[in-house]
């Protein structure tokens, strides 16, 4: 065991001189071993396969529904737009589905590709149509900052070790999709990767843009995050929160980006 560790420094060290990249908003460096393409195309099957295991627990036709899905548009053209004037709208060819799913988890996530599911059970917390874009620009957040392609490159330079040092564009497809099956556990809990607390306060970081663009105050974010520490007092940790970080910590930080973020305030 100790002879494999010795060498997985080295295969990460090589990933990262054959597949470094930046992230769109924040601008973080990460590792991007995989084609986007191909996980947002994997991604889609898992999402329909999860709409269809609990399609009685889709909700249509109602205020909440509607609602989930106007903010989630709104959000995805603002967000469109962005990536637009910035030259790339190329890379994030993203078919966007916005649901509403009957649970009472507090609950919410967006795969890789733009799929969306909020739960019923968050909605007493985001209050209003502002808290609701909190939430869906922090989720969708995640993927635009392409935290899940960052994890699965990750988990491949691991598995692959050696592998890397031919480049990305050597590693088939089809390994690819077996790491997405296995980091998104498919025929299990869809959708619910962990991410670690870096990846969720750049997502903090890049959802407060992306509400901002989308016309919500980004002052708004704190409220939610206030509300949401309130909530789980002497509770037990919703799943939403299980890799997030302190409340204390998360609503400083949100407050220090306001200023920022006002800056792309479209009323």
């Amino acid at each position: 065991m100790k002879k494999i560790a010795k060498y997985i420094p080295l295969a990460l060290i090589s990933a990262v001189l054959v597949g470094c990249a930046t992230s769109a908003i924040t601008g973080r460096k990460y590792l991007r071993l995989v084609d986007s393409e191909t996980i947002n195309q994997q991604a889609s099957v898992a999402y329909k396969e999860f709409l269809g295991s609990n399609s009685s627990k889709v909700v249509t036709g109602t205020a909440q529904a509607t609602m989930v899905k106007n903010v989630g548009n709104r959000i995805a053209t603002a967000t469109q737009q962005f990536l637009t004037e910035r030259g790339l709208a190329d890379k994030f060819n993203f078919n966007w589905e916005f649901n509403l799913v009957e649970s009472p988890d507090v609950n919410a996530w967006c795969m890789p590709g733009g799929k969306v599911a909020v739960y019923t059970g968050i909605l007493p917390i985001t209050a209003t149509e502002a808290g609701l874009a909190t939430v869906m620009g922090h989720e969708i957040a995640h993927a635009i900052e392409e935290h899940s392609v960052a994890q699965i490159s990750n988990q491949m330079a691991l598995q692959l070790g050696g592998a890397v040092l031919g480049g990305a564009a050597q590693i088939s497809n089809s390994k690819s999709v077996g790491i997405f099956n296995q980091v998104y556990g498919i025929g299990g809990n869809i959708g619910m990767l962990s991410f670690s607390r870096q990846d969720e306060l750049a997502a903090d970081r890049a959802g407060i843009i992306i509400m901002a663009l989308a016309g919500y105050d980004p002052n708004e974010a704190v409220q939610f995050w206030s509300r949401m520490a309130n909530a789980k007092s002497g509770q037990s940790q919703p799943e939403f929160l299980s890799t997030h970080p302190s409340d204390a910590r998360r609503i400083s930080q949100l407050e220090s980006l306001v200023p920022e973020a006002m800056k792309y305030y479209r009323k």
